[in-house]
Formats: C-alpha cells, sequence, structure tokens
C-alpha cells in the first residue's frame, strides 16, 4: 500500500525530529531519515530539496508561536510584559521540547544557518521577547537577566528531569521572574 504525499510529508517530518532530537541535526543523513521511514533518499527528496528544507519546515510553527507572543506582548511593558512574557516562553518551551532539543543539540550548526533561524526574522523577534522578558528596561544588567532567562528556559525544558509538567511550568516561571527581579505572584 502507498502512502499518500500528505502522509510521506508527515512521516518524514516526524522521522527527522525524533533523530534529529536524539543523534542530531549534523549526525543524521538524509539516508538516515529515508531509512527510518521505509522509503528511497529519492522519494525524500522529492517532498524536501534537502535536510536544511527539512529543518526549516520543524522549525516554521515556534517560528509562527514567537511571532504571535511577540504580537501579545507588543503593548506591555514593565511587570505585566515580563509577566507575560515569562508565561508566553514557559509554554512555548514546554509545547515545543522536541525542537528546543534539536536547536540546542547542534547551537554551533544552528546559528551557522542565518536561513533556517531567520524565518520569519527569528532574531529580530527574540529581541523583542528579551525586551519584553525585561519589562522594556534600558538597564544592560536587565538585557543579561533577559538572556540568562530566554537560555535557560529553553535549556531546561528540553532536559529530560523526569519532573511532572506543571512542576516544571511553576518551577521555570518562578525561577525565570526570581532571575529578572520580578514579583512572583
Amino acid at each position: 500500500m502507498t502512502r499518500s504525499a500528505t502522509t510521506m510529508r508527515a512521516d518524514i517530518l516526524e522521522s527527522a525530529a525524533r533523530l534529529f532530537a536524539t543523534v542530531g541535526f549534523r549526525g543524521t543523513s538524509l539516508q538516515d531519515i529515508a531509512s527510518d521511514v521505509g522509503c528511497s533518499k529519492a522519494s525524500l527528496l522529492y517532498h524536501f530539496t534537502n535536510k536544511d528544507a527539512i529543518l526549516t519546515e520543524l522549525l516554521s510553527p515556534v517560528g509562527r508561536e514567537l511571532a504571535e507572543l511577540e504580537e501579545r506582548l507588543a503593548g506591555l511593558d514593565g511587570d505585566e510584559a515580563a509577566h507575560a512574557a515569562v508565561a508566553g516562553l514557559v509554554e512555548l518551551s514546554l509545547r515545543f521540547q522536541r525542537e528546543a532539543t534539536i536547536l540546542v543539540r547542534d547551537l554551533d550548526a544552528m546559528t551557522s544557518r542565518p536561513e533556517v533561524l531567520d524565518m520569519p526574522d527569528m532574531k529580530a523577534l527574540i529581541e523583542r521577547l528579551v525586551d519584553a522578558l525585561t519589562g522594556r528596561s534600558g538597564d544592560p544588567r536587565a538585557r543579561v537577566w533577559g538572556w540568562m532567562v530566554l537560555v535557560g528556559v529553553t535549556l531546561t525544558s528540553a532536559a529530560d528531569l523526569g519532573v511532572p509538567e506543571e512542576t516544571l511550568r511553576a518551577e521555570l516561571t518562578r525561577g525565570a521572574l526570581r532571575t529578572l527581579g520580578r514579583p512572583i505572584d
């Protein structure tokens, strides 16, 4: 029985995500993905032009949701912006744990791929998220704290800590607000 093009693309993406998260982007070949899916490399290349195209499609939902979060944060400042940014970051990090693992696992390879990380202008979105995390503070120390929170929440959510999700969510939020010097509700 043959798979539809939609099913084949979904299978390729699922396999690639699993392999990228466990073996790494650099450690996974197109042949590895094709073999895991049970198709030929030529069939895989019919659906995706290269490994970067697969990675881009895997990370696109993260970029879209980050853009949506940034829109929700646009009119906020001070504690309100910081609290909303922390809540949004924690939710995104928990929702996209596998994608965070992929980014963290091969961070040096990811930063050398601007075509992947610039979707849709990812760097600018991240800068605006850090700005919201700081409550729009101009203090250079707050910027350092904002980046610490961004990276810390992302790395921690990607780690397999064996902690229940609700505990992880609560502690990530509490720790982030503490790092930012914001009141904890």
